[in-house]
């Protein structure tokens, strides 16, 4: 630990003091890896959420597609990445989606800002 972190602490149901862990037991690595991935797969969930709240912001946007044309976009490209990468000949094969459309989404889709990760909470 880096000068001024405190010791490894768990709080168990029952009672009022911590558990101060040992720094070299097993216990506590594994404690520490349990936690690592559960604020892994919490901060993933909450960018994948993010980006299809932008991505979904943008589609709405453009006229002609509504919810049931954004639903097959996403299920044709199956990510949000691969959609916003998609060219104007690709989006045509999603049915319902013709030229002028795919230009719309195109344009939408390319001036999409970078996504601002500054606000998310720092471990």
């Amino acid at each position: 630990k880096a000068k001024g972190d405190k010791e490894e602490r768990v709080f168990l149901p029952g009672r009022k003091n911590p558990v101060i862990l040992i720094p070299s037991s097993p216990a506590t690595h594994l404690l520490q890896r349990i936690r690592d991935e559960a604020h892994r797969f919490a901060i993933t969930y909450h960018r994948r959420l993010r980006g299809k709240a932008l991505l979904a912001s943008r589609l709405d946007e453009i006229a002609g597609v509504g919810p049931t044309k954004r639903r097959d976009l996403l299920r044709h490209f199956g990510s949000l990445e691969a959609l916003t990468e998609a060219s104007e000949v690709e989006l045509q094969r999603v049915g319902g989606i013709g030229p002028r459309i795919a230009s719309e989404i195109r344009a939408a889709l390319t001036n999409v800002d970078p996504p601002v990760t500054s606000s998310l909470p720092r471990e």
